[in-house]
């Protein structure tokens, strides 16, 4: 019979980590002064260079104050010992030195670690390729930020469609009038970047000409909120971040969802035409586009009086690009393979909420920020 798993706590300098053998779960990882506390379940005995087991650690009240140039977070869905190895190998490989490390979250089904490094890091773009490489071959999300992004945000601007909620609301208009493909055809080009999104909108707005208004209203209550959608932007209200949604989708629904299921502050969307209780088909200029978004969000920080290092966007399509690059953090939620390349940041093995460790929060912290 298998013996039980059961979790362990091990002391190491950080350095002989690369060099242990076998493998296991790896629930939490502690580094100060060169020295690791691995926390890791094992089924039977452990390998000897890992020294004695002693018991774990409970979780720390708040993680270690940033003071290195450069983190590295490792979101990981089943995080193990030879995960911690290749990434140190990687890192090694890079002459970016491990200063600090704190775990955020050592859940079962989420492990969260957080290395502050010492690096010089003279191509972002190179090096955040080469993390989202390692991480899929990891299966796990690597996000690299600068250190003095570790922090709240005061202003964040979302997305609507496919990001604060699990659809794509012209394509489910489109589909109960029964022209689901051929409008569904013409987003998924538009998010892939293939089709200016101006052009792709005012064809599909055209095809919905004579949507009855009694409909959406009947569609809106329906609408599926992406996971961790609500647990983030109550989070950021805590805090009090100020919060927007910036939409190529519809006032409408936007609207809604702030009065009925969100805590956003703000919303910019384009307008319905109606006449006669039905869609025109008509465009309500200006349309809200990837280049309006990050418009809209460079507005709203002025008008806030806040420096754009304190601004972060969510997104997850290509007309999201412009205000992903604008502020300390661009986080690409499930994106499209596109926007995974040129979000600054992305996070693909989680819901929302994991935004929330990129603001150098723990579990302990998030929770009572969403009590």
């Amino acid at each position: 019979m298998e013996r039980a798993s059961q979790l362990h706590a091990f002391e190491l300098p950080l350095a002989d980590i690369p060099h242990t053998a076998g493998d296991a779960a790896l629930r939490y990882l502690e580094v100060r002064d060169g020295r690791a506390s691995l926390g890791l379940e094992w089924h039977g005995v452990a390998p000897a260079e890992l020294g004695a087991a002693s018991a774990p650690r409970p979780p720390a009240e708040r993680p270690t104050a940033i003071s290195a140039p450069w983190c590295a977070t490792l979101l990981s869905p089943a995080a193990s010992l030879e995960q911690l190895r290749r990434l140190l190998a990687f890192f090694a490989a890079r002459d970016w030195r491990v200063h600090v490390v704190d775990t955020l979250s050592r859940h079962s089904e989420r492990t969260v670690v957080r290395f502050q490094l010492d690096a010089a890091v003279a191509n972002f773009a190179a090096a955040k390729h080469a993390c989202l490489q390692l991480a899929e071959q990891l299966e796990v999300d690597l996000v690299l930020q600068r250190g003095d992004s570790q922090q709240p945000p005061q202003l964040a601007g979302f997305d609507m469609d496919s990001t604060l909620i699990d659809a794509e609301v012209i394509d489910e208009l489109a589909k109960i009038t029964g022209i689901g493909s051929q409008v569904a055809e013409i987003t998924a080009a538009a998010m892939r970047g293939e089709l200016d999104f101006r052009q792709s909108f005012k064809k599909r707005m055209a095809l919905l000409q004579g949507f009855s208004e009694a409909r959406l209203a009947e569609i809106a209550p329906q609408l599926p909120i992406k996971p961790g959608a609500a647990e983030l932007l109550r989070a950021l209200r805590a805090l009090g971040c100020k919060t927007a949604i910036l939409s190529g989708g519809f006032t409408y629904f936007a609207d809604y969802l702030q009065r009925e299921k969100l805590a956003v502050d703000f919303v910019h969307a384009n307008q319905l035409e109606f006449a006669d209780g039905a869609l025109t088909g008509n465009v309500i200029e200006p349309i809200v586009d990837g280049q309006r978004k990050r418009a809209l969000l460079e507005q709203m920080a002025e008008e806030l009086g806040l420096e754009l290092q304190r601004v972060i966007a969510v997104g997850d399509g290509a007309n999201d690009i412009p205000m992903l690059n604008l502020g300390a953090l661009g986080i690409a939620i499930h994106p499209k393979p596109k926007v995974r390349l040129e979000a600054p940041q992305a996070i693909c093995h989680f819901g929302l909420d994991a935004a929330l460790y990129l603001f150098g929060l723990n579990d302990q912290q998030v929770e009572a920020l969403v009590e």
